[in-house]
Parts: C-alpha cells; structure tokens; sequence
C-alpha cells in the first residue's frame, strides 16, 4: 500500500498561495474587509496611546504638585470667605515650595472700549493677582511682562491668553487700553495659556492694591495657589483648609488640577472602547468576506479538489491547502491593516504636535487576531473541500 507523500510547510505555502495568486481581484476586496477592521483598532488604539503620552508629557512638565483652595459653602448655605492674610498663612506651610492668589473682582467686566453694552461680558472676569502668582501656576508671558510691585498699584492689567484673543488684543504697550471697571486700565502684559488654571486664560487681571484702589475688591482671596514639594503633596493637601481659614476649615475647598486631567483622561478611554468596538464590528465583516470567498472558491475548484484526490492526495492534505489560503489571505488583510492603522495614527498625532505611540501589543494582537479569524473562516470551506468525494468533484466539470 502506497503512503501518500507529506506536504512540508513551503509546499503548503506555495500551493496556497498560488490559489489566491489565480483570483486576484476577489483576493483583495477580501483581505480590504480585513485590513479595515484591523486598520480601525491600531488608529484607535494607537491615537489613544498618542493622546495618553502627551497628556504624561504634560504632566511631566506642569508638574502634579500644584493644589488649589477656594471657599465652599458656608453653614449658612452662602459663599465663604476666605480672610485676606491667606496667602500668607498657606506660605508658611512646611513643604510649599511657592504660593499665591487671585480674588475675583465681582460685578466687573472689561471690553476693548467704553461703548460695548454692558451686557456682553464675553465671559471673562476681573481678578486681582499676587504679583507671585506666575511661580506656583508655572505661568508664562507671552508678551510684556507681569505686574510688579509699582505697577500692581496702577490701572494696568495683564491679559489671560482667551482674554487677550476675545479681547483683540494683539500685543501690549502704552497705548493699549481696555475699558476694566467702567475706567480705563492699560495692558502691560499678555499671558501664555495656563494649561492647570484654565480660569487665568478668561481673566484680565490687576495688581492687588490696584483692585483695592481702583476696583473697590475687598481683599478676599477667591482661589489660592499652591506648589508643594513632589514628596509631600498629600500632607500639605490637609493642611491647606485649616490654615487658608482656621475659623472654618470646613468651608475650604480643595483641590488639584492634575486631577481634573487624569479624569478627562479615563472618560477618552472609555469613548477609546467604543470605538475598540466598531473596530471589532468592521473585523468580524472582514471574517464573513473571508469565508465567503473560501466556501465560493471550494465550489469553483471541484474540479482541482477531484483531481488532487483521484492523484493521491489525502482529505489532511486538501483541508490544509485550503486552510493555509484562508490563513494567507487574512495575514495579507492584517498586515495591510496594521500599517494603514499606523499611518494614520502617525498623521494624526503629527497634526496635534503629540508623541507618536503605537503600543507592539496592539500590532502583534492585530495579526494574531487576523490570523484567529482567518482560521475560523476558513474551517468550514476546508473541511468541505476535504469530504468532496474524487469522483463526484470530477463529475462536477
């Protein structure tokens, strides 16, 4: 009795691929279902992973040990106050590298001149600022330059970056004006964006006498700035109430910024697995076109699957020539898939000016993932190609 001669991986190889090398076109539309979905999960993916990076890299760079303080609620259910020499107080902490404050100058608004209604704020408010409140928040200038002890006692403010651009204002000097208080205040200075304080970037803001002098503020801080030593945040986090208002450390709100970030951070990642999830879709259409075009190709070549078994050849061999095409054309798909996938990620952060990170993890489980689809695909026209008897197959011709 004859032993029926082994196939070797490259036999296996190459007649399979010479089966998809015979359908061209039909092998493409397939593998493009494929690459689509796996293209979808490492752009996604990836993107997330940019966007993660950049956010660390800006962390790194702000820095997570700025913590804020501001007045909550009172017993009485209205706002607390916070008593003026808090700055001060907060300053002598054990472990604050730097501290300040801005108090919010109610009932104030500024506009580029004295005949905008007085009903169009714009949304930006006056502050009095300390004239050390650029080092805890790690604050630039833009332009200009910030409030000093001699012009923190004159009409003159400093823009937030928002302000300046809702405010028109392009460059600061002597003979830039905006109309601040129902008088005229000249912009000495235009800040950078404040990425830990975004309510700077709305705020035109004045020397903390000049308030008192020109503004009629009332002295009470309305958010203090605090830098502590990267060691020991958490401590000084629980001294900020009781020394900011020692009267009612209970009303003493306070928080960190870098928190809001890692916040806004978790909810990207959940809309990342949404997105996972129409990527997972588009890839389980790409498995249907993969197996659509196997189970039509063993009905096309009945006539090949009949001659391979009047010539020797055993079910294993057809069922695997078969399979190794289905696992051909999905690993073509992926690997299609995993470099649009990467191209686009790299675009996309390009644009944003982001780090580029595409995870190995999400390239290695892309193909695996071809591959798995590939295999399921593929069994069932495999083992039809496998039962067709020879002599039923060559029938068929």
């Amino acid at each position: 009795m004859l032993t029926p001669a082994r196939l070797s991986p490259a036999d296996c190889l190459r007649v399979g691929g010479f089966g998809l090398r015979s359908r061209p076109v039909r092998v493409l539309l397939s593998a493009l279902g494929i690459a689509i979905g796996i293209a979808a999960m490492v752009s996604v993916v990836g993107i997330s992973s940019s966007s993660r990076a950049e956010l660390d890299r800006a962390l790194d760079r702000l820095g997570t040990n700025l913590l804020t303080a501001s007045p909550g609620r009172s017993m009485a259910g209205g706002t607390a106050k916070l008593p003026e020499e808090s700055p001060d107080m907060i300053g002598r902490i054990e472990n604050v590298e730097s501290s300040s404050a801005v108090g919010v100058i109610e009932g104030k608004n500024v506009y580029r001149t004295d005949k905008v209604p007085r009903s169009q704020s714009g949304g930006m408010t006056v502050a009095a600022a300390g004239q050390d409140l650029l080092e805890p928040l790690g604050a630039t200038m833009a332009q200009g330059h910030w409030l000093n002890q001699v012009t923190g006692q004159y009409p003159v403010t400093v823009l937030g970056a928002e302000a300046a651009r809702l405010l028109g204002v392009t460059e600061p000097g002597p003979d830039t004006r905006v109309w601040l208080g129902d008088q005229w205040f000249t912009v000495v200075g235009i800040l950078d964006p404040v990425p830990l304080a975004s309510a700077i970037d709305t705020s035109a803001l004045v020397g903390w006498d000049a308030g008192k002098k020109y503004l009629n503020f009332d002295g009470a801080p309305t958010t203090l700035y605090t830098r502590a030593a990267e060691h020991a945040v958490e401590e000084v986090r629980a001294l900020l109430g009781p020394t900011a208002n020692p009267a009612d450390p209970a009303t003493v709100a306070v928080s960190r910024p870098s928190d809001a970030l890692a916040a806004r951070q978790a909810g990207e990642a959940a809309f990342t697995g949404l997105l996972l999830g129409l990527g997972g879709v588009a890839l389980l259409v790409g498995g249907i076109g993969v197996a659509n075009t196997m189970v039509i190709s063993v009905i096309e070549r009945r006539a090949e699957v009949g001659l391979r078994r009047s010539l020797g050849s055993t079910r294993g061999q057809v069922c695997l020539q078969f399979l190794t095409e289905s696992l051909l054309l999905s690993a073509l798909g992926g690997a299609a898939g995993v470099m649009i996938g990467s191209g686009v990620t790299a675009a996309y952060a390009a644009s944003q000016g982001w780090p580029v990170v595409v995870p190995p993890w999400v390239m290695a489980g892309g193909t695996g993932a071809t591959l798995l689809i590939g295999g399921i695909a593929g069994l069932y026209p495999a083992v039809r190609a496998a039962r067709l008897a020879p002599t039923a197959a060559l029938a068929a011709t």
